[in-house]
């Protein structure tokens, strides 16, 4: 079973942290490092969608952990490292006036620290996590390059799961509380998964973030040309991943897609990753 709950953790998206209510033990430290990226795309969820000025390539790197401080109560964290590159120049743009460089920029996201505590476990599996999202992002006006949201962020969540032996369940519903006028959101999803061969699970998911559009932040125009990490970004998303299973270690791969959203790619992201339990 310590197995099972090792891979329930893992994370798919590339700045959240995992929905999972199951706690390390006591001492154990779990790390998961993941690559993801969404590839060379112009155009956003919107209504009307929104045609970028040049196409962006958007790549994170991401160190993943929790750590067993007692038997119900794991310390979580997350830091993401972000590449992001524009290139080339799209004449139906939704903004045409604006005057951005084509470039690159690497540098920190917002790096996530939290508590997850396990409030009861007797066949269902109920837990709260409280994250916040530190503003530790960048941005470059030159380029309308942003690696992550100009806020603080305060996630609190509450977490359900329960295993079936070789198939498992969990759901989380919460909020991204944020400062500097963003706007708050409301957030729900849920994974389903199961063993299809000894030493492999496969996954599917389902995240739906709302914007409570409460917030009057205002991005510069160079920013709105690229979309990246602006005010009231919302989706609705599904995926697929699959993990092997080698002892305390593991590979991830997975791809997700959104069904709806403002301000998000229309481009699949695709992940891989290692982990391991120490």
């Amino acid at each position: 079973m310590k197995h099972i709950f090792a891979m329930i953790l893992l994370a798919f998206t590339t700045t959240v942290l995992a929905q999972s209510p199951w706690t390390k033990e006591k001492g154990d430290l779990f790390i998961n490092l993941s690559y993801t990226t969404i590839s060379d795309y112009n155009v956003l969820f919107g209504n009307p969608e929104f045609v970028l000025l040049r196409n962006v390539t958007d790549k994170t790197h991401q160190i993943y952990g929790e750590y067993g401080f007692t038997d119900q109560t794991s310390l979580v964290f997350s830091l993401p490292l972000k590449s992001i590159k524009t290139v080339g120049f799209n004449n139906n743009a939704s903004i045409v006036f604006a005057n951005i460089e084509e470039g690159s920029k690497t540098s920190f996201g917002n790096i996530q620290l939290g508590l997850k505590h396990q409030f009861y476990n007797n066949g269902w599996v109920l837990a709260g996590q409280f994250v916040t999202e530190i503003n530790t992002s960048s941005y470059d006006d030159a380029t309308g390059i942003r690696t992550g949201y100009d806020a603080f962020t305060f996630t609190p969540q509450f977490l359900v799961g329960k295993s079936f032996g070789k198939t498992f369940l969990q759901t989380h519903i919460g909020a991204d509380i944020r400062t500097n006028d963003y706007s708050n959101n409301f957030k729900v999803g849920g994974e389903f998964g199961g063993k299809i061969l000894k030493n492999i699970w496969l996954i599917g998911y389902v995240d739906v973030v709302k914007s409570l559009n409460d917030g009057n932040f205002i991005s510069p125009i160079n920013n709105l040309t690229t979309g990246l990490y602006v005010n009231d970004q919302e989706y609705g998303a599904y995926g697929l991943k699959g993990i092997l299973q080698l002892c305390d270690l593991g590979i991830t791969a997975g791809f997700g897609n959104a069904f709806f959203g403002n301000s998000v790619p229309k481009q699949t992201a695709i992940s891989i990753g290692i982990f391991n339990t120490f």
